[in-house]
């Protein structure tokens, strides 16, 4: 049905909206700025293209398994850092990829700046997309729950959050665990699609490329994260034509956007609403 071009962006849609809504759950429905998203996707991606390469293990068994490591080493960060917030934790964990990726550069076993190659081509658009489904709709049945509650309770005070018996600091790490697991299942996803990975791949500019998907489609808002990373994986494609402007025109497109739409495209939609609002529409209408 599709060429190997348009196939090639329509996996890596589905890539970057699974790390959208990781980032989403921490920055835009927790309320902890993180600069450091790309870092939990690379451990992601080394830990599973290094268990492929050289163990030959099951290809879900691997993807577990470096989404698992990205969220041991989000939990790892959240002790000392989470009680921080605002611009000294997003230093810190801008920190913490600075590291990691000076770290892969160096690691013999990551294949240092020459990176990994060969690593088995198990991700494609089939199961890239049924983990998309999964992981939207496990973030609705988080975010609807008693715990999805207390990280927006944590977002809008988190002085009164914790006045009410919220315990904070516990509720942080495990939105920055669950937000750096789903960083590793589409880092695990990334290295096993594309099958070459190298550090210079998960930088600063990566995090911030992450960032934009979340804020250009609505903080907080999981349709606005599959939206934003649907918009800003396709937009720079479309504008290849014009090679030399393209981020140019790139950055204009998301200037306009955020003057006209401050709250990000689906600011304050959610799934949920839309869902309630169509069948209450639906029974208006039969009766």
């Amino acid at each position: 049905m599709f060429n190997a071009y348009y196939l090639q962006v329509l996996v890596v849609v589905g890539i970057n909206t699974i790390l959208a809504l990781g980032l989403n759950l921490i920055t835009g429905i927790t309320g902890q700025l993180s600069l450091g998203h790309a870092a939990f996707m690379s451990i992601g991606a080394y830990t599973s293209a290094i268990l492929s390469l050289k163990y030959q293990l099951p290809f879900a068994v691997v993807l577990l398994s470096g989404a698992f490591m990205a969220a041991f080493f989000g939990i790892i960060l959240g002790f000392p850092t989470l009680r921080l917030s605002g611009d000294y934790l997003a230093i810190t964990t801008l920190g913490f990829a600075e590291i990691t990726k000076v770290v892969l550069l160096n690691m013999e076993s990551a294949g240092k700046a020459l990176g990994l190659a060969g690593i088995p081509q198990k991700a494609n658009v089939y199961n890239v997309y049924v983990l998309v489904i999964v992981v939207v709709f496990a973030l609705i049945r988080l975010i609807n729950s008693r715990v999805g509650r207390a990280f927006q309770a944590i977002r809008e005070d988190e002085i009164a959050a914790e006045a009410t018996g919220i315990p904070i600091t516990r509720y942080k790490i495990m939105a920055f665990a669950i937000g750096s697991f789903l960083a590793g299942l589409g880092g695990g996803l990334y290295a096993h699609y594309l099958t070459y990975i190298n550090p210079t791949d998960f930088g600063f500019l990566k995090s911030i490329e992450i960032l934009n998907m979340v804020v250009l489609g609505g903080m907080g808002s999981i349709p606005g994260s599959v939206l934003g990373a649907l918009i800003l994986t396709v937009v720079p494609e479309m504008l290849r034509f014009v090679q030399d402007y393209r981020m140019l025109f790139y950055g204009v497109v998301l200037i306009f956007l955020m003057i006209f739409r401050p709250n990000g495209l689906l600011g304050g939609v959610s799934l949920t609403k839309m869902l309630s609002t169509r069948k209450r529409r639906n029974l208006e209408t039969n009766n």
